[in-house]
């Protein structure tokens, strides 16, 4: 099977984001760095693109100019294993970002995240369709996900 990496375009930052991520994320690191040469169409010496891996799941960042921009077209799922997970990503990731609906996030550089309780799965595909609309209910009304709250609220008499 052919490998499958994401390309993720910067406009200059895409060094300082993928520190950044690999900050973030334990297992991580920085691979390689490839800079401009002298025929390139930016200035020689600055960052063309920076490999990195994230847990195991390779990236690359690409500094390819301000043409492209990221939206909510693509994100990145972090699916976490309980709400201590929950609560430590979204920090990190919405610091300097900006908060959305139901556990998205775009960080500091426009990238768009899910961060998820490994729980929500189950409780949006609960047997009871009560159960089922309840928990979605409790979800579509926050921005991080609280899934104590969202167990709650499917447990609460329909």
């Amino acid at each position: 099977m052919p490998r499958i990496t994401p390309t993720l375009w910067f406009d200059t930052n895409g060094k300082d984001a993928a520190d950044f991520y690999v900050s973030v994320f334990p297992n991580s690191g920085i691979k390689s760095v490839l800079h401009y040469g002298e025929a390139a169409p930016r200035p020689a010496g600055t960052v063309l693109t920076v490999e990195f891996s994230l847990d195991g799941q390779d990236y690359l960042a690409l500094n390819g100019g301000p043409q492209f921009t990221f939206d909510e077209a693509i994100s990145l799922t972090i699916d976490c294993a309980d709400q201590e997970e929950v609560d430590y990503y979204w920090a990190r990731l919405s610091e300097g970002g900006e908060e959305g609906p139901c556990g998205w996030l775009k960080d500091k550089y426009g990238l768009s995240w899910q961060v998820v309780p490994a729980e929500m799965k189950a409780l949006l595909a609960d047997p009871d369709p009560g159960r089922a609309r309840r928990a979605m209910q409790a979800m579509m009304g926050m921005k991080k996900i609280d899934v104590a709250e969202v167990r709650a609220a499917a447990d609460a008499a329909g």
